[in-house]
């Protein structure tokens, strides 16, 4: 399988936080520090989850209105691209091909017959014949049956049969492929969704502040230089809203692509409701995890099964050595024009019965034989590495999703309680500058500590819930947290 590289979904996930926290700097370091005397109006909480967008509003927010979008759940987008991938179906063309393979290696041991005839015209220019032209014909029924050629037949429809199974594994293994693909690409969506609802409530919040402002300065309760900061904060905060959709609006086009749906088809997600348990759900053991992903990953089994066939090649090889005995019998008859009889009777009396068998015995082949015995067990070898690293690799896949799970889990507890600090720390910071003992950057500051704290928690939510459900498919179960 494939490895998703964890590191870079991170980087994505944290693209939003970086660039709200530098766009704050660089306010904060052109701004100067004066002092406010006015109030700003709070937005109450509840206000503002009334008014903010849902992620199902905001997945619905370049929907067609002359166009009836569905909404895709997880569920649905995995069942549509297990059944309509077109790598997916193109490897499960090669396993039926596979099948034919086997049925002909099957049919190679039973007998062989062949009818056959032949036509033929003779002209004899010399004189010194009566008939010049004569014309021939040919007639026979050929059978042939291999007795004995070291087991090669047998050996080879057993390695078929074992390519058959190696086929339908690596069907599987693409499937999983396609599994931790989509499921990486749903959650990154979701993520995206719930960013621009944080950066909606963020920008309200924003404009109620501003709102206010221009009241105050307007009054003279505060300065140009306040009210400017607060229209600058609230520029920067629609300019995160813009950045978030634009990345809500790339993951969706990255999962629609994943699904290989039409241009005029939208990408309209499900917004399921993410519990907190489902995030700190317990893991079983690491070393219990490796061990049912071992039984249930369809590249091990493949490698097991490798290992087999090329085992089975050496012994195919082998069989170079040995003689063959092959049994052939037929029938035939012929005809002359000039040949005195009537062709009917020629027919007749040309008509022959013939049976033989052949043996074939080996005693130099230019070493053409030892050389492919040679090889074959260089290619046993081989496959038995293949299978050694294909364990390895699953064990660094399990050990560092497990790692990731783990961490992301602690670090959404700590995020959690930070962001709640933050937010008590933003509402003193807000009653303290109505009281103007707080200035228009320390509100600022506050504000957009909390909103960075707000998205660090959803960025190590959805890391842990990637994570969990990369460990479910590895050990072959379906996703669980967020159907």
């Amino acid at each position: 399988m494939k490895r998703i590289i964890l590191t870079y979904s991170t980087v994505l996930l944290g693209m939003l936080t970086a660039a709200a926290q530098t766009a704050t700097q660089s306010e904060l370091q052109t701004a100067g520090e004066p002092s406010a005397t006015g109030e700003v109006q709070t937005v109450p909480e509840d206000s503002k989850a009334e008014t903010a967008p849902t992620p199902r509003e905001i997945g619905d927010t370049t929907r067609d209105t002359t166009t009836l979008s569905k909404i895709w759940t997880l569920d649905e987008c995995l069942r549509y691209a297990l059944e309509n991938n077109i790598q997916l179906r193109q490897s499960r063309n090669d396993y039926l091909s596979g099948i034919e393979d086997t049925k002909e290696a099957k049919a190679a041991m039973l007998p062989s017959l062949t009818a056959s005839t032949m036509q033929g015209f003779t002209n004899y220019p010399s004189t010194n014949v009566s008939d010049r032209n004569t014309y021939t014909g040919t007639y026979g029924i050929d059978a042939g049956l291999t007795l004995y050629e070291g087991g090669k037949l047998r050996t080879t429809v057993k390695q078929q049969q074992l390519q058959n199974r190696i086929d339908e594994l690596s069907v599987a293994e693409s499937e999983n492929d396609i599994r931790i693909a989509i499921v990486q690409a749903y959650l990154q969506a979701l993520y995206a969704a719930e960013a621009v609802t944080v950066a909606a409530n963020t920008a309200e919040v924003s404009q109620a502040q501003r709102d206010r402002a221009e009241e105050l300065w307007k009054a003279g309760s505060i300065s140009r230089v306040d009210f400017a900061q607060l229209e600058s904060q609230l520029a920067s905060d629609r300019y995160q809203v813009t950045v978030a959709r634009t990345s809500l609006d790339n993951y969706r086009l990255q999962l629609k692509q994943l699904l290989e749906l039409d241009i005029t088809e939208e990408m309209n997600l499900a917004a399921p409701v993410i519990q907190e348990s489902e995030v700190l759900s317990a893991l079983p053991a690491k070393a219990a995890i490796y061990a049912t992903a071992l039984e249930a990953m369809p590249e091990i089994k493949r490698g097991e099964l490798a290992v087999e066939s090329a085992e089975l090649g050496i012994r195919q090889a082998q069989a170079g050595f040995y003689p063959s005995v092959t049994l052939t019998a037929g029938i035939g008859t012929g005809h002359m024009s000039n040949g005195g009889y009537e062709s009917g009777s020629q027919v007749w009396n040309r008509f022959n019965e013939n049976v033989g068998l052949t043996l074939s015995i080996p005693i130099f082949s230019n070493r053409k034989n030892r050389t492919a015995v040679n090889k074959a067990r260089l290619e046993a070898e081989n496959s038995r590495l293949s299978w050694l690293d294909l364990q390895k690799t699953l064990l660094r896949d399990v050990e560092s999703a497990y790692l990731d799970a783990v961490s992301a889990q602690s670090q959404y507890r700590a995020a959690t309680e930070k962001e709640r600090y933050a937010r008590e720390s933003f509402d003193l910071t807000q009653e303290q500058f109505n009281l103007g003992v707080k200035n228009t950057v320390e509100l600022i500051t506050a504000q957009n500590e909390w909103s960075s704290a707000r998205q660090e928690v959803l960025q190590a939510k959805y890391m842990a819930l990637l994570n969990i459900e990369l460990l479910n498919i590895y050990q072959g179960r379906d996703t669980t947290t967020i159907n």
